[in-house]
């Protein structure tokens, strides 16, 4: 454990050092979560309410949206895909450490300052200059809180196994760009999943991706409470799980890609 904490704290030191990388990011965070506001905003011009949702539910959706999207951000991700492209992978295959669990904790060490301090100052302007509303119930606040915790770990499970894809491909952009578009589509990031069609909707609810937006913002709105929202909590876990596992196995696969190939 204390190892994998070290490779948490030693991500956070590259993430301070690499201050212009981290300033862009917050930029670019910042100037999508502006145009997606203007574009909402003029959807629902002369609109009470669309889907179920009112424009001021719409405010704290972005508002959240945007919360759960920076706690793991393209940083993270190349980290993992740039060990694989330019080889520096086989240097963990010598230490004594799981591959998965130091790229978890690396994660986790980039994304408390990145996620969490993006999060702060942009939340907080979006607070007192737009008036949307955070959960106020201590109840429905907590279940949002382990929500959110559990959607960082749907996501990295995500973005491992399409990281890992970079063994038998020869650059990670292709990659990384459509793992973005289908996460977007089918977390409800672009739009609601209430807004999909049933067919749609349908399908998106069966995948996991759905457990990175659309569940901690169904809990933190307070659509979804009680045994329902723990149900959903619930579901998270089980993806979670399953995508530990299936990690697990693709590692062990890659792995023996690098053998036959003399690696």
């Amino acid at each position: 454990m204390k190892k994998y904490l070290s490779l948490a704290l030693c991500s956070m030191q590259n993430t301070l050092a690499y201050r212009l990388s981290f300033i862009l990011n917050f930029l670019a965070n910042f100037i999508g979560l502006i145009a997606m506001y203007c574009l909402w905003q003029a959807i629902y011009t002369g609109r009470a309410e669309l889907s179920g949702f009112t424009w001021e539910q719409m405010q704290s959706y972005l508002l959240i949206t945007f919360f759960v999207n920076s706690m793991l951000s393209y940083y993270s991700e190349s980290s993992i895909t740039n060990k694989i492209i330019d080889g520096s992978v086989m240097m963990d295959l010598l230490r004594p450490i799981q591959f998965q669990k130091a790229r978890l904790a690396e994660s986790l060490g980039s994304c408390v300052l990145e996620g969490l301090l993006s999060c702060l100052l942009i939340g907080l302007g979006a607070v007192f200059t737009l008036g949307v509303s955070l959960p106020s119930d201590a109840v429905t606040l907590l279940l949002f809180l382990l929500s959110m915790a559990s959607s960082i770990l749907v996501k990295f499970g995500i973005v491992y196994l399409s990281a890992l894809l970079c063994f038998w491909t020869t650059s990670g952009f292709g990659i990384y760009w459509a793992r973005t578009a289908i996460t977007n589509l089918l977390s409800g990031a672009l739009a609601p999943l209430a807004f999909f069609p049933s067919w749609l909707q349908s399908a998106a609810m069966l995948l996991p991706f759905q457990g990175i937006v659309n569940t901690p913002v169904t809990i933190g709105l307070g659509m979804t409470e009680g045994s329902e929202a723990l149900r959903l909590i619930g579901i998270q876990w089980i993806w979670i799980v399953l995508l530990w596992l299936l990690g697990k196995w693709m590692w062990s696969g890659a792995v023996r890609q690098i053998t036959i190939h003399g690696g």
